[in-house]
C-alpha cells in the first residue's frame, strides 16, 4: 500500500524506501523535533522548571551578584538601629543562661589566649581576614570544579546570610567585650592590632550590637561542610572540618561572640540548606558535578537545522563522470568471470 517499493536485480528482490515515505519523513522529523510553543500555565511551569534546574554559572554575573549581595548585607546590617540598652540586657541574659548550664567558659578562654601575644594577635588577623578569603576561595573552587553544584551551594550561603539579617534586627546583642561589669578583654584594643571592624578605629563602620547570630560560624561551617562533602583528598576533608572548629575558638578567644551566637549561626545555615533543598529538590552535594549537556548544546544554525538521515534510507552514491561505464554491483568483473569459465 505504498509503504515499500520492490527493485529486481538479477532475479533478487530488495526492499527500498518508498518515495512517498521518503518525502514524508523530513516533514515528520521536523515536526517531532520542534516542541509545541508553551503558553499559559504550562509555559509558566516550564519557566519555573528551568529556573530550578542548575545551569552553567557565568563569571561576570557571579562577580556582580556577590559584590552587590555583600554590599546590601553590610548596608542592611549596619542600618539596623544600635539598640544599646536592649543589646546589653540580652548579653546579660545569655551570660546568665550559660552560667546556669555550667558552660560559661568564654572569659577563661579569652584570658588564657590573651596571655600568649603571638597567638592572640594571629587570632585577631584570622578573625578579620579569613572570614572573607576562605569563603570567596570556596566559591571560586565550586565555580571551576563543581559548576553543576555551584548555584545550589551558593543559594545556601545567600539564604543563610539573609535570615541572619533578620536576627540582627529582632535580637540585638552586645559581644562579650562590650558587656557592663564583665571582665572580658578586647584583644584588638589591648594589642593594637588591626582585627575587628567593631573595635578600634573601625568601630563606627560596623554595627557593634549585631552579634547574634555569628556569621563567622555560619560562613565557616558552610565552607567546611562544602569541602568535606565534595573534596576527594582526605587531607582536604580534614581541613574542612577543622576550619569551623578553629573559627569557634577564635570568636570566643577574641571576645567577639558567645558560643550561643555560634548556635545561632548553625541554625541559620540549617535554614539555608532547607531553602536550597526545597528549590532544587536535592541537597547540593547530591546534584551532578557538571551541568549535563552544557557543552553540546551550542550548535550553529546550519548544524541545528540538519536533520538526521533515516536508518532505512541508503547512503547516496558518488556521481560518476559522463561517459564512464557503469558496472552493476551484482555482476562480476570481466576478468573474474573469465577466470571462472576457464
Amino acid at each position: 500500500m505504498g509503504e515499500t517499493q520492490v527493485t529486481a536485480q538479477e532475479g533478487r528482490s530488495t526492499a527500498g524506501s518508498s518515495p512517498i515515505a521518503a518525502e514524508a519523513a523530513p516533514g515528520t522529523a521536523a515536526a517531532s523535533s520542534t516542541p509545541p510553543p508553551a503558553s499559559g500555565k504550562s509555559g509558566r511551569l516550564s519557566r519555573l522548571r528551568s529556573l530550578r534546574t542548575p545551569g552553567r554559572p557565568r563569571l561576570w554575573f557571579e562577580i556582580l551578584l556577590i559584590a552587590v549581595s555583600y554590599w546590601l548585607y553590610s548596608l542592611v546590617r549596619n542600618a539596623v538601629p544600635e539598640q544599646k540598652a536592649a543589646a546589653l540586657a540580652n548579653a546579660d541574659w545569655i551570660w546568665s543562661a550559660e552560667k546556669s548550664l555550667g558552660l560559661a567558659f568564654e572569659e577563661s578562654v579569652n584570658h588564657a589566649v590573651n596571655s600568649v601575644t603571638w597567638l592572640i594577635v594571629s587570632m585577631n588577623y584570622y578573625y578579620a581576614t579569613l572570614h572573607f578569603v576562605v569563603t570567596i576561595g570556596v566559591l571560586v573552587w565550586l565555580f571551576r570544579r563543581h559548576p553543576g553544584r555551584y548555584a545550589a551551594t551558593r543559594l545556601v550561603l545567600f539564604a543563610t546570610t539573609a535570615v541572619a539579617l533578620l536576627g540582627y534586627y529582632l535580637y540585638p546583642l552586645a559581644p562579650p567585650r562590650l558587656m557592663n561589669g564583665a571582665n572580658f578583654i578586647d584583644t584588638v584594643l589591648v594589642h593594637e592590632t588591626w582585627g575587628s571592624m567593631a573595635s578600634g578605629n573601625f568601630k563606627n563602620m560596623s554595627n557593634q550590637y549585631a552579634a547574634m547570630p555569628s556569621m563567622h560560624i555560619g560562613w565557616s561551617l558552610w565552607c567546611g561542610l562544602t569541602i568535606f562533602a565534595l573534596a576527594s583528598a582526605p587531607w582536604a576533608k580534614i581541613l574542612g572540618l577543622l576550619y569551623p572548629t578553629l573559627t569557634l575558638v577564635v570568636i570566643v578567644a577574641t571576645a567577639n561572640h558567645f558560643w550561643l551566637d555560634a548556635v545561632g549561626g548553625m541554625a541559620c545555615l540549617a535554614f539555608g540548606y532547607a531553602v536550597s533543598r526545597v528549590w532544587y529538590g536535592s541537597l547540593p552535594h547530591r546534584l551532578p558535578k557538571r551541568v549535563p549537556g552544557a557543552a553540546k548544546t551550542r550548535l550553529t544554525g546550519l548544524r541545528a537545522a540538519r536533520l538526521p538521515r533515516p536508518a532505512s534510507e541508503p547512503e547516496p552514491k558518488a556521481e560518476q563522470e559522463p561517459g564512464a561505464e557503469t558496472t552493476p554491483e551484482t555482476e562480476p568483473a570481466p576478468e573474474a568471470a573469465g577466470a571462472r569459465r576457464s
